[in-house]
């Protein structure tokens, strides 16, 4: 491993990479970041394909603050809502306001990953870390493709968000700790779990959105926090802003296309994608293409 890939235990590998192989990364960390296709998995075998070294767990973890732009500004009207409804039901002490109600659930829902985040923190992101290994994100993509493959055959898909329950939010969050494990996919375990609830496929993403904000954004901030205290080099920082910045217009187009796709047709496309990505690993490995 290299000087630049790790950082005071900091996994640092983008540093390696230079401006433009990280702004290549970072197109293709802020489509898969949003979509159910694990994020995890396409910076393992991209660069593997590419003959380029691994980005490093911090690269993605970093790319949540591109993520957490892409999601405030699709669904700013319900972050707005949900923002000033709740400020404006707690003057009026009205707790039983929606906004407020889904509000706190949100909060509450997120607790679970950070929880766990907490506990699995010195194992997620250290350098070379075997949570990233090719195994565990093939055998993690392959396993979340036949779930999401149950929850569109098997569930109603005719509930809408206006009335979900607190039980509904922390069996998403609950779903969502899945996401520590490399290859699961944020999305792609939250939007399973609001689809099992029979929740219409557009408004399980819009609910896996939503709910993943607190997460989303404490992620991103732990991240840039423990590259500052690792003393990350000013060449780094450029290049993780060019990361970010290329990331957060991907990741806004990848939100609208998953918006679409879900309204007018269903998530098998994303099925079959998530079951032959973790194939291509795992035979990858197996074979010695992959490393």
């Amino acid at each position: 491993m290299s000087a630049g890939a790790c950082t005071h235990g900091v996994d640092t590998g983008f540093i390696d990479l230079g401006v433009a192989k990280v702004a290549a990364l970072g197109v293709v960390q802020g489509i898969t970041e949003l979509l159910p296709i694990s994020s995890t998995a396409h910076m393992r075998i991209v660069p593997a394909v590419l003959g380029w070294r691994d980005p490093g767990s911090a690269f993605s973890a970093a790319m949540q603050v591109a993520a957490l732009a892409a999601v405030v500004s699709y669904f700013w009207s319900d972050v707005r809502g949900l923002v000033f409804g709740s400020i404006g039901a707690l003057r009026r002490r009205d707790f039983k306001d929606w906004n407020f109600r889904f509000t706190v659930w949100i909060m509450l829902a997120t607790l679970p990953i950070v929880i766990f985040g907490v506990l699995l923190s010195k194992g997620l992101n250290t350098c070379g870390s075997s949570f990233r290994s090719l195994w565990v994100i093939g055998t993690s993509s392959i396993v979340m493709s036949l779930l999401l493959a149950v929850a569109e055959r098997g569930c109603a898909h005719k509930r809408t968000l206006d009335n979900v329950s607190l039980k509904d939010a922390m069996i998403v969050g609950l779903a969502q700790v899945g996401a520590l494990i490399p290859g699961v996919s944020r999305s792609g375990s939250t939007l399973t779990a609001a689809m099992f609830l029979d929740l219409q496929r557009d408004e399980a993403a819009r609910f896996s959105f939503l709910l993943g904000l607190p997460a989303i954004f404490l992620a991103g901030v732990k991240e840039i926090y423990e590259l500052h205290k690792a003393h990350m080099p000013p060449e780094g920082w450029m290049i993780l802003g060019v990361g970010v910045g290329v990331a957060s217009i991907s990741a806004f187009v990848a939100i609208w296309s998953l918006m679409r796709i879900l309204e007018r047709f269903s998530s098998w496309p994303f099925v079959v994608y998530r079951f032959v990505i973790g194939v291509v690993l795992i035979a990858g490995v197996a074979t010695g293409w992959l490393h």
